[in-house]
């Protein structure tokens, strides 16, 4: 049954609108990224002018002004008096915690790709919502069948911005995932897709005493040791293609965003193959931003769904969806957690 607005809301549709803009928002905080801002408020000694922002930035004194309001606005950067020059712009501490490139934090590669990678397919969102299927080709003239190649499309600099995004997002909840059940009774844990292993490394430090790998494909286990490498790195790569090769042995698998990309079928053979491999009493740890069981919500699980459908070939589910999954491929035991963030967590024993 459709909620009742208030008065309030049929007279003036504030919430309406927010949503109509908020591509715009977004875009205010990609192209600040781009374009250097945050880098430069936060190595400056203090409050810069929008006049001197757009001298060191090389752009337009009048287009810098209007960004650097939107941004303060947006309660992303602030005023403050700078000496000499009366009102200056300086980072909030969330700017330079998070889209600053210095910043041990930072996002600005997930700003970089979701400006440069996603936001061109959503702008066919609605052809995706017609065909049912992604719009990879549309948008870089890649086949729609092989969703991979679009996100790498044969380019190194592609490539390091799809890292970049997934290192960055277990800076946020990584740890919440690690944490979100003991995992201490499994001794040998490998992320199946780990990428640059920034998850594994939360799971090495929450688990001490177990060793943790990552398997994913050659090009991308040499490009995460050269560009993602850690001091004293606890975690191990490995080579290899977790849908077609074998999987080493291990006590707990991690799938973390692996299974919304794919259609269940594919999925359900995977699980499969981990449930024939792992050890006795191992297991496997889901990593998805999981629907309610109505789909009524969170409203971020939803739109990761969409982008699923814009640009890949799976979906989000609600627990019902991944406890069946599982169940089928002959896991049982399934505890679902909530972590309160992008992230949540589902655990199945063999």
């Amino acid at each position: 049954m459709a909620e009742h607005l208030s008065q309030s809301e049929l007279d003036y549709p504030f919430k309406l609108l927010e949503y109509f803009n908020g591509f715009r928002v977004s875009k205010v905080i990609f192209s600040a990224c781009e374009l250097g801002v945050f880098d430069l408020l936060l190595g400056a000694p203090g409050p810069l002018s929008a006049r001197h922002v757009a001298h060191e930035l090389r752009t337009s004194v009048d287009g810098m002004e209007r960004l650097l309001d939107a941004l303060v606005g947006m309660e992303v950067l602030e005023v403050e008096p700078a000496e000499g020059t009366g009102e200056g712009e300086d980072s909030s501490d969330v700017a330079n915690l998070y889209l600053a490139r210095g910043s041990s934090k930072s996002l600005h590669h997930m700003m970089t790709y979701q400006n440069q990678t996603v936001y061109p397919l959503w702008t066919h969102l609605g052809d995706a919502v017609r065909e049912g299927r992604n719009q990879n080709e549309k948008t870089f003239g890649l086949q729609p069948e092989d969703p991979f190649q679009a996100v790498y499309r044969s380019d190194d600099e592609e490539m390091l911005k799809f890292m970049g995004l997934m290192d960055s997002s277990w800076i946020l909840d990584g740890h919440d995932i690690a944490t979100a059940f003991d995992l201490s009774c499994f001794q040998k844990i490998v992320d199946l897709g780990g990428c640059t292993g920034a998850l594994a490394r939360e799971m090495a430090k929450a688990y001490p005493s177990s060793s943790v790998s990552v398997l994913d494909l050659p090009t991308v286990v040499d490009a995460a040791k050269k560009y993602f490498s850690r001091e004293n790195d606890d975690v191990v790569f490995h080579s290899g293609d977790f849908f077609l090769g074998d999987v080493p042995p291990a006590d707990l698998y991690v799938l973390a965003r692996i299974v919304h990309d794919w259609p269940e079928e594919k999925c359900l053979s995977l699980l499969r193959k981990l449930h024939d491999t792992c050890r006795p009493g191992g297991g496997v740890l889901l990593v998805e931003a999981m629907l309610l069981e109505t789909r009524r919500g969170p409203l971020m699980a939803q739109i990761f769904s969409l982008n699923m459908l814009v640009q890949m070939e799976g979906r989000e589910r609600p627990p019902s969806g991944y406890t069946r999954l599982l169940n089928d491929a002959g896991f049982h035991d399934v505890q679902v957690c909530r972590t309160g963030k992008s992230y949540d967590a589902i655990l199945a024993v063999r």
